[in-house]
């Protein structure tokens, strides 16, 4: 389990150069989106490639909000909402990731929600920044599939 800095609650000072896996997924999301396949060296890479399939999910959703306080909103709703964990039908990438087993299933859930909710915050904030509309730079990447691949169900739409 990685550490991850969250901007509502923090156990300890996050220092200014203090970086976290959220900053590394929006830092190389630009780049990496473009990746058809992805060399996975280790379980943070797992969970760098959730969290991209995840970001791309979010541009989706942050392009058809209307203000940045919806846009929080929606980050909320769509990071608290029921998802798939490996190992489940609707997981898109169960060739690379072991199912969790017994109590590390809920703990993975957890885990997954938190770095959801924060990876949306700090995306509002990159997205919208002081303006009440998205930013093109970022919103003209919510078409683009990282691995080929979605976090969404086939026909679901946002």
């Amino acid at each position: 389990v990685l550490l991850i800095y969250k901007q509502w609650y923090q156990r300890r000072v996050r220092e200014a150069d203090d970086e976290d896996i959220i900053d590394e997924t929006l830092y190389f999301f630009k780049a990496n989106v473009f990746f058809k396949n992805y060399e996975i060296k280790g379980p943070a890479d797992r969970l760098l490639i959730y969290l991209t399939l995840y970001t791309t999910d979010c541009l989706n959703r942050l392009n058809k909000s209307k203000s940045k306080k919806d846009a929080l909103n929606d980050m909320h709703t769509l990071a608290i909402s029921r998802f798939a964990l490996p190992g489940e039908a609707g997981f898109p990438l169960n060739a690379v990731y072991a199912a969790p087993q017994g109590p590390d299933t809920e703990k993975m859930r957890q885990y997954l929600t938190q770095c959801r909710q924060e990876l949306g915050k700090r995306l509002v904030e990159k997205v919208f920044g002081s303006s009440d509309k998205p930013s093109k730079w970022w919103t003209c990447f919510a078409k683009k599939r990282f691995m080929d691949k979605t976090l969404t169900p086939l026909g679901q739409q946002f």
